[in-house]
């Protein structure tokens, strides 16, 4: 039997999660967002895929209502709805399973912390320091032991190098 190249005929949550969201590009611009990066040229030089991936991984995403595509200032801009913000518990739990997988030398490449208490995130997304799961805008990130020295030559990966406040934009 020939293997599909979607998961429609399957009865399941998770697969029509990855229908939307499974492919490695779109995740990586799923990331982005939460991090801040609302401009196609910023996703763009940040990620290093070509436009036209880009490009059908934001239309994607917008016709899914997780991006919405706003006019500000004379550019468009990428703005996370509250459906993709909902998807930080999940990104932060691949993340965190990522440093375990295939661990940086020096530590984690990216410490989340609860804004208030300033609680490093666990595992599970959760503070110990105060005992709660704080929404997505309440978490700051800041460079981890295991980020490397040098950052690349673009706008978001230099903002990126200073703690910041995820969903905070990057300008």
């Amino acid at each position: 039997m020939a293997m599909g190249t979607d998961y429609a005929a399957q009865d399941c949550s998770l697969a029509r999660a990855l229908e939307i969201v499974g492919e490695r590009w779109t995740l990586l611009v799923v990331r982005d967002s939460l991090f801040g990066v609302r401009r196609f040229s910023d996703f763009q030089h940040h990620l290093g895929m070509s436009k036209a991936v880009l490009s059908q991984r934001l239309s994607a995403l917008v016709d899914h209502g997780l991006l919405s595509r706003e006019r500000v200032g004379g550019r468009e801009e990428y703005r996370p709805t509250e459906i993709l913000v909902d998807l930080w518990p999940a990104l932060h739990a691949l993340t965190v399973w990522g440093e375990r997988a295939a661990p940086a030398q020096d530590g984690p490449r990216r410490v989340f912390r609860h804004e208030p208490c300033g609680g490093e995130l666990d595992d599970h997304g959760s503070c110990p320091q105060c005992g709660t799961v704080p929404a997505a805008g309440r978490v700051v990130m800041s460079p981890g032991p295991g980020v490397t020295a040098t950052p690349r030559p673009n706008t978001v990966s230099r903002a990126l190098r200073a703690p910041r406040r995820l969903l905070e934009p990057v300008r």
